[in-house]
């Protein structure tokens, strides 16, 4: 007999469970069909363990520099164990991940484990949708829901003649199981999950290359931040090169690495690294989850669907990565409320998709919202403008990272915020006073006025919006 419940959600990541539990607390019974284990690939290969990863490199990166504030250390007697920096890892996930499985039965939220494809419509009713699970032993159960949301998230994309073998090359996931770091990375793709590994990794004492195809290394950020952010890791001693196309035919294996070679502005040159992590987005899981058996529209390789998150089918939505847009946990999340909501037919509020905040966790951090400048112009946008830089905040100085700056654009006509872009130590915190500007409309000498506490790094985030009328004091 099929597991009959009021809505059926296929896969269990954070836009998936978010769903279920905004389903459950209105009083519906939800499943959720997932393949691993609740909290998809954020919790377990994703968002949660890289940033452990990132926190352990960053305290090992502050003793190395204990010196800037007058602690001395002997740093040839400092030393990291990767395998603890991994095991410590795997505590936080297994911790977050136990609170998780505590949510679900808490919101007596059916957990079943197994491969899940959309069979059509039920048998019970046309307007409903059916699951066919294939379970851990082989045999196969069916979930037949009233709404069905699909949430299968993505996978790293590879490149053609560069597949990852887990050895030499490497996906994002192959990178968080290392059991020991290579002297030397080359790392393809200058993009958020590029960046992100290639401050790690450097804080680690490994040898970095960042090779992007683009003309710059962010290319979804602000020019100003994807510049700064290009200059501070020049600095710090990473080789970043841009405009790069790969000759994936000279690829060859030797010794304890391998050799490629490359087109620049200056000419080709022979790249040589231990190993390659190949980052070049991620690639919605829409293949095999029985999208044939549905009217369900696919478009550039992700599920089309309406601002609520419904399909051409009305009673199957879907969400996060699976429909590409931001591809965020918090952007899935949000999306899983408003197709729950939706289908419990409560009021929505759904989101522009640049109207979500953007975090970069490297060193230093980026956040942005709104409109990059070059967006803003080109939607015909008046601007006014302000940047202010760390260097000029007091909390920035006594931290020792007054590199990088915060960055406002705005409307001349309306006075409306347009976009903030952060570049520099919690940029990934401070996004959220912006974001909730934007979010009430807010004009920028309305958050300026606001009295922001000294010392505090969100006075930067008060000048700049101060700036863009020329009242700031800082500048």
């Amino acid at each position: 007999m099929a597991i009959q419940v009021d809505v059926a959600i296929l896969g269990g990541g954070p836009g998936g469970y978010t769903a279920a539990i905004r389903a459950a607390q209105q009083g519906k019974s939800v499943a959720i069909i997932e393949m691993d284990k609740v909290g998809g690939t954020c919790l377990h290969r994703g968002c949660i363990p890289s940033k452990s990863l990132l926190r352990s490199a960053e305290v090992y990166r502050t003793i190395l520099q204990s010196s800037k504030y007058g602690i001395a250390i002997n740093s040839e007697h400092v030393t990291y164990d990767f395998n603890d920096v991994q095991q410590t890892k795997l505590d936080k996930v297994d911790q977050l991940f136990k609170g998780l499985q505590g949510l679900m039965k808490r919101h007596r939220i059916q957990m079943i484990h197994g491969k899940g494809r959309v069979t059509g419509p039920s048998i019970f009713s046309p307007r409903s949708g059916a699951i066919a699970v294939e379970l851990a032993d082989g045999e196969m159960e069916s979930v037949v829901g009233q709404h069905v949301i699909i949430a299968t998230g993505s996978k790293p994309r590879s490149l053609p003649g560069l597949e990852p073998d887990g050895k030499v090359i490497l996906s994002s996931d192959h990178a968080l199981e290392l059991d020991k770091l290579p002297v030397s990375m080359l790392v393809v793709g200058g993009g958020v999950i590029g960046v992100e590994w290639a401050t790690l990794l450097h804080d680690f004492g490994v040898q970095v290359t960042v090779v992007e195809v683009g003309a710059r290394l962010l290319p979804g950020e602000d020019t100003e931040i994807s510049l700064e952010m290009t200059r501070q890791l020049t600095k710090r001693g990473i080789r970043v090169l841009t405009g790069v196309q790969l000759d994936t035919e000279s690829f060859t294996v030797q010794n304890e690495g391998f050799t490629i070679r490359a087109q620049t502005a200056d000419g080709d040159v022979v790249l040589e690294s231990n190993q390659m992590l190949v980052s070049v987005g991620r690639a919605a899981n829409v293949e095999d989850i029985g999208l044939e058996n549905t009217d369900v529209k696919v478009k550039n390789g992700f599920i089309a669907v309406n601002e609520v998150g419904q399909t051409s089918e009305p009673h199957i939505y879907a969400i996060g990565d699976a429909i590409g847009g931001v591809q965020l946990a918090h952007a899935a999340s949000h999306e899983g409320i408003v197709a729950a909501d939706h289908i419990c037919g409560q009021p929505v509020h759904p989101v522009a998709s640049h109207l979500i905040p953007r975090c970069i966790y490297s060193y230093p951090e980026v956040a942005s919202y709104g409109y990059t400048e070059a967006a803003a112009v080109a939607a015909g946008f008046e601007l006014k403008k302000a940047k202010v830089p760390f260097a000029a905040i007091g909390k920035a100085i006594i931290s020792g990272h007054s590199e990088g700056f915060v960055k406002v654009i705005a409307d001349k006509v309306t006075d409306d915020i347009l976009g903030v872009h952060i570049i520099g130590q919690y940029a990934t915190e401070l996004i959220s006073e912006a974001a909730l500007s934007g979010w009430l409309n807010a004009a920028p000498w309305e958050v300026g006025m606001m009295v922001h506490p000294h010392p505090t790094l969100s006075e930067a985030i008060a000048e700049a919006m101060l700036g863009v009328d020329g009242r700031s004091i800082s500048l």
